[in-house]
């Protein structure tokens, strides 16, 4: 396997030529599973302040044209490298990518797939993780606000001033802070994204299972990723250990040598695409079909078979 220097080396000799170097590792990893595989990379790490790094509705556009004239019967390996984004489109994503290939899609997870990033990889049937990776709470955000952390206050809040009247010119300008619907809004959106992560396991990684065992199990798994009391923060890494101890189904990357190699090296071209180009959000199949946002501009690019 290229590693991190190795794979810049290439790039370099190569003119810098990212789109070149990626797809080739791309269609190695494919010629490996004999799967569909579609990255979704996003540059936060890289390009820290750009609008539309987050997951969002315009992503269905990428994925609709990778998806395009692909054999679904093979299923998909997802590589996933994001920080999250909105709920509403997160569930609109998951529910086209099971439209078109069931439960027969596989998380890799390469690096970091954190918050929405999560949810997705909750909705596949298995999660490929290495011990570099990680996912992370499942907690909804309200610009940076940690809805939990918000109801887990306001509760507070009233059960000290049940116990003391005193307290109420202490709480009273934080709560005004609030909106009137706030609280309830951030009951609901910690709601529906536990209904949903609910639903995804239960019907893809643990469907076919014993019906009882699973609900305990799934219920566990949505409460572990979505509790901000236990994770403490809304960017904690949750490790492959973890995750396996919580109830996912995670296969370690490890296990297979040639896998690993195929999916870093994928990985690495990637990260250095996103480093060293404008591009900010890669969503793109092992055809090398893209959908390629970089500041100030959109690529889409046909694959080589497209173009004959």
């Amino acid at each position: 396997m290229p590693d991190w220097n190795q794979v810049l080396n290439e790039l370099r000799s190569n003119g810098s030529n990212f789109d070149v170097i990626r797809r080739k590792y791309l269609r190695r990893l494919h010629k490996l599973t004999k799967r569909n595989v579609i990255i979704y990379y996003s540059g936060w790490l890289q390009k820290r302040g750009v609008d539309g790094m987050e997951v969002n509705d315009a992503d269905k556009n990428g994925l609709m044209t990778v998806v395009h004239q692909l054999d679904r019967k093979k299923g998909l390996d997802l590589l996933l490298h994001t920080p999250g984004g909105d709920a509403a489109a997160t569930e609109s994503l998951v529910q086209y990518l099971r439209s078109m290939f069931g439960s027969d899609i596989r998380a890799i997870i390469p690096q970091l797939a954190m918050s929405a990033g999560t949810m997705i990889a909750c909705a596949c049937k298995s999660i490929v993780m290495g011990k570099q990776s990680s996912l992370g709470p499942i907690d909804p955000q309200f610009g940076g606000i940690p809805a939990h952390g918000v109801v887990e206050e306001f509760r507070r809040a009233c059960q000290e001033i049940a116990a003391d009247r005193n307290m109420i010119p202490i709480w009273q300008p934080i709560i005004a802070k609030y909106h009137p619907t706030f609280i309830g809004e951030c009951e609901k959106a910690i709601e529906w994204s536990q209904e949903m992560v609910a639903d995804w396991l239960t019907s893809g990684m643990f469907a076919g299972e014993d019906p009882v065992a699973t609900k305990g199990l799934v219920d566990r798994i949505v409460t572990d990723l979505s509790d901000h009391a236990t994770s403490k923060s809304h960017s904690r890494h949750l490790s492959a250990e973890k995750c396996r101890d919580i109830g996912l189904k995670i296969v370690d990357l490890e296990s297979d040598q040639p896998l690993q190699e195929a999916v870093l090296s994928v990985h690495h071209a990637c990260i250095h695409t996103l480093s060293g180009s404008a591009a900010y959000k890669i969503i793109e199949n092992h055809t090398g079909k893209a959908m390629i946002i970089a500041q100030q501009q959109v690529f889409v690019q046909a694959s080589p078979s497209d173009t004959n």
